[in-house]
């Protein structure tokens, strides 16, 4: 261990700043007392959803940025890295510590999530939309790009220190490509502790990427409860392959929204499947995300985040996530003319929520026709487009238009990356001993409360739901 003083592990506090109460804007404040105070940052992630939540990002932080040793990533999804360049604008220099799998989707990811903040802003201001005059974006494609600059990478299972006292271990989380559950140690000999952080944790037999890593024990642990009021259904590839299958012979186009990493990989490999056991009418498929495309390509980059059948596969150039099979849609031109295509068809597009992306030109044309059916194959988190379909609205707001919705929308669930409680209870048994505490994080407050009794009833953990903004002592 590295923070040595006379009375052995120091005092560490920790603030939940983000992902308490609330699926999104992951963040956590470690801080050390002692001779020197040390403080790093458990990611940094963007709010979504509700007005409510979306405006605290425009917000100013509830830390000085400069006073910030580091930050360590646990993933490269945006409700987890999504507010950097805000900390980096506001004057945060120092290191950003991820896996290499995470450094090289952030490059797209925040591009990405800056170049549609520049053109949303633009294009409010265009039509006039807006409440605000100018309407400005939340960051900028410059912002994003000094955050790259900052990133130091580590493999899996290598320790590192993110600054003096701290040691930090990844380990495998199985949710998307690099994504880590973050071991933090601190202390020496029997006063030394240990913190997990679980990132958001995949689930174990899914395609392409590796199943969660054990971790050898924690003091204290946060865990997060997106799924922990439910099971995901199972064979959810049959109920996709009938919506498919209905849709085509109405004639009609399936719109899927996903996110451009992991759902959008998975359902690929899932569509690939299908087709080859013929299990599809034989209709095409378009990938309408540029940034999915190159998120792809990143997939096949990384062998260390395969499982044994991907590994196999693409050893035999017979990659599943780049078959000939698949349509990429690059340009605006070749999304503009995917748009005025006619006929059977099933079209992936960004974003998974609904919430902004090339998936709102579809949805907004495709909508309003009962032959249509929307496939919302990932979590819905209140206050999306996406959430709002989900629960029935008759019309849904894009670009300043409410659009009726008559098309069939259909929830396909167990395509989720997120462990449901049954594998967040599984992966919690491979823990030695319980930890001292655990914190629920990363979930609405009915998922928390309910994996909550079911840790404390089934496992007789000692467990507590995360509350915004409070601070607690490390023991």
């Amino acid at each position: 261990m590295y923070l040595t003083d006379d009375e052995g592990a120091p005092t560490v506090t920790l603030r939940f700043l983000g992902a308490a109460g609330t699926v999104t804007g992951s963040k956590f404040l470690l801080e050390t007392e002692g001779r020197e105070q040390r403080r790093v940052l458990l990611d940094c992630g963007l709010f979504q959803g509700l007005k409510g939540l979306r405006l605290r990002n425009w917000e100013p932080p509830p830390f000085d940025p400069v006073t910030l040793d580091a930050v360590v990533l646990s993933h490269a999804h945006l409700d987890h890295s999504g507010a950097l360049p805000l900390l980096v604008r506001g004057g945060f220099a120092g290191p950003i510590h991820c896996t290499p799998g995470t450094a090289d989707l952030l490059e797209p990811l925040l591009l990405d999530s800056a170049h549609l903040q520049e053109e949303d802003a633009e294009r409010a201001n265009r039509h006039g939309y807006s409440r605000h005059q100018p309407a400005l974006p939340l960051y900028t494609v410059e912002d994003a790009r000094r955050v790259l600059a900052l990133l130091r990478t580590h493999p899996y299972g290598t320790p590192f220190a993110p600054c003096e006292g701290l040691e930090v271990t990844f380990r495998r989380a199985g949710h998307i490509l690099g994504s880590a559950t973050v071991d933090v140690a601190w202390g020496r000999g029997d006063a030394a502790r240990h913190l997990v952080y679980s990132g958001d944790l995949g689930r174990p037999g899914r395609p392409i990427l590796r199943d969660p890593e054990a971790v050898p024990g924690a003091d204290v642990l946060l865990l997060e409860s997106t799924y922990g009021d439910r099971v995901h259904a199972t064979w959810p590839e049959e109920k996709l392959a009938r919506v498919i299958t209905r849709t085509a012979h109405q004639g009609g186009a399936v719109v899927i929204p996903v996110f451009a990493v992991g759902r959008a990989q998975e359902l690929l490999w899932t569509l690939h499947r299908l087709r080859g056991e013929q299990r599809l009418p034989h209709v095409p498929v378009f990938l309408d995300s540029p940034m999915a495309q190159d998120v792809t390509e990143l997939y096949c980059r990384h062998p260390e985040d395969h499982d044994v059948d991907m590994r196999r596969l693409t050893e035999q150039a017979r990659c599943p996530l780049c078959g000939s099979e698949h349509h990429w849609v690059r340009t605006a031109e070749e999304s503009q003319a995917l748009l005025a295509r006619t006929g059977p068809r099933v079209i992936l597009a960004g974003s998974g929520m609904a919430t902004g992306g090339r998936v709102l030109h579809h949805l907004k044309h495709l909508l309003p026709d009962a032959r249509n059916t929307v496939v919302l194959a990932g979590y819905q988190a209140a206050g999306t487009r996406g959430r709002a379909l989900q629960d029935g609205a008759a019309t849904v707001r894009i670009h300043g238009e409410d659009v009726p919705v008559r098309a069939r929308v259909e929830t396909v669930d167990g395509l989720s990356a997120h462990a449901d409680r049954e594998e967040l209870l599984g992966w919690l048994r491979t823990f030695p001993r319980p930890p001292r505490e655990t914190w629920l994080v990363h979930g609405e407050p009915g998922a928390a409360e309910a994996l909550a009794r079911s840790i404390r009833e089934r496992m007789g953990w000692r467990v507590r739901v995360a509350r915004d903004g409070e601070r607690v002592t490390l023991r």
